[in-house]
């Protein structure tokens, strides 16, 4: 019977026990209830079991039941009990939250964070790699690759603005540290929301020609065709193009000296941050 009940935990990836948490993963993942799971994750924070865990998988149930709001504020609430260590993962379960909520503006101010904390070597403390779970798998993530990603997203959320030109220096940044052909189709779309279609295409076509990493993706290609398409089905008259589209100052101003205004300096700080050079001037040009 123990070997039996030792299977069944390990099929539906359920703690063994009868703590508030287990009881909680149980409703969650075997009776699929995710009210009840609600609840008896209440009951294991309060109780302080497993807090870290039972926050991030509470905030997930109630993400999925579009309570995001409520788990917003559960997440600030409690974070306080939670470790050192946990609390990049909480980060990453607000940015997401704060996505679903159309809060934009949180979204920066936390992605910028996460920069900062990169730069201090908070977060990977001062090496090149560092382990990270999706999915419930384990992989090598690389500074320059995290950074990267946080910028993807940050361009992004610029993008929902309508911030275009910011948008367009964050990816560019982006695809100075790890270049990808996603971020390449969202710098295009950057391009092309200014009006700059000679620009979008030169970014677009290389995708197409498969000169960006991520290219040989089927999906990244016939996003980079559409965009092309869109260019030549409503591309205006150049007299029509004089909108002078959101830019958010600040930061920019804050990417282009990175390395002396976002910390002091540390025997933590990473290469990569050396590495990025202004490349404003260009725009311009």
């Amino acid at each position: 019977m123990g070997g039996q009940d030792q299977l069944f935990h390990v099929i539906h990836k359920v703690p063994q026990g009868h703590s508030p948490y287990v009881k909680a993963k149980h409703a969650q993942l075997v009776e699929k209830d995710p009210e009840a799971a609600i609840v008896l994750f209440w009951r294991a924070i309060n109780a302080g079991d497993r807090v870290e865990s039972a926050l991030k998988d509470m905030a997930v149930v109630m993400k999925q039941l579009n309570r995001c709001e409520e788990a917003i504020e559960a997440i600030k609430s409690f974070r306080g009990r939670c470790s050192k260590q946990a609390q990049e993962s909480l980060d990453n379960v607000l940015i997401d939250l704060y996505k679903k909520c159309g809060r934009a503006d949180e979204q920066i101010e936390l992605l910028k964070r996460k920069l900062r904390l990169i730069y201090q070597g908070e977060i990977f403390n001062g090496k090149r790699t560092k382990t990270a779970r999706s999915h419930g798998k384990k992989f090598q993530v690389s500074v320059q690759q995290e950074i990267s990603r946080l910028l993807g997203n940050l361009g992004w959320v610029y993008m929902q603005k309508s911030n275009y030109l910011t948008a367009e220096v964050v990816y560019r940044k982006a695809q100075m540290i790890d270049r990808d052909a996603n971020k390449a189709c969202n710098l295009g779309l950057c391009l092309i929301k200014q009006g700059r279609y000679d620009d979008a295409r030169n970014v677009l076509d290389e995708i197409l020609k498969r000169k960006v990493p991520g290219s040989e993706d089927i999906r990244a290609r016939n996003r980079a065709a559409e965009l092309l398409m869109e260019i030549r089905a409503f591309e205006p008259p150049s007299s029509e193009i004089a909108e002078i589209l959101g830019l958010d100052d600040d930061f920019v101003n804050e990417l282009e000296p990175l390395m002396n205004e976002w910390a002091p300096v540390r025997s933590k700080r990473l290469p990569i941050f050396e590495e990025i050079s202004s490349f404003r001037d260009q725009l311009a040009c």
